[in-house]
């Protein structure tokens, strides 16, 4: 009696019958959410980059003798709010600084990384860019 169950057991754990469909589920499952996590990784550095060129250009623009500060703030968030919307371009501040051994210029802009999709955690991207300041003399 205890071999027979023994040799039906033994019989049924060597049936392969049916494992396909799960493995398909189960490696497909793992396939797609590494693909989504790639992307999402992908997303997330292309809007740091936009966020950083965006600062080093309002930098530089707010660095040029015949511009304002303010012009180099409204330029950040122009470009921002063109390139990845109006909601990433809310907390930039710019102001005149000597951190870099000389007048200089620096953009500091505050938004959010986005985490899944373009939803993300606000405030938890920062960027800083800076620009030597430029005069007629």
């Amino acid at each position: 009696m205890i071999r027979r169950l023994r040799a039906r057991a033994a019989a049924l754990l060597r049936d392969e019958e049916g494992s396909s469909p799960v493995e398909f589920v189960l490696v497909g499952t793992l396939l797609t959410v590494l693909t989504l996590a790639v992307l999402q990784f992908g997303l997330a550095v292309y809007v740091r980059n936009v966020v950083h060129d965006a600062a080093v250009e309002g930098a530089y623009h707010a660095a040029l003798a015949d511009t304002s500060l303010g012009d180099g703030a409204e330029r950040t968030r122009d470009i921002v709010s063109r390139t990845i919307g109006a909601d990433y371009a809310g907390d930039v501040t710019v102001h005149e600084t000597s951190a870099l051994g000389h007048a200089a210029v620096e953009v500091r802009i505050r938004t959010t990384l986005p985490l899944i999709g373009l939803l993300g955690a606000p405030r938890s991207l920062e960027v800083t860019a800076h620009a030597p300041v430029e005069s007629f003399d």
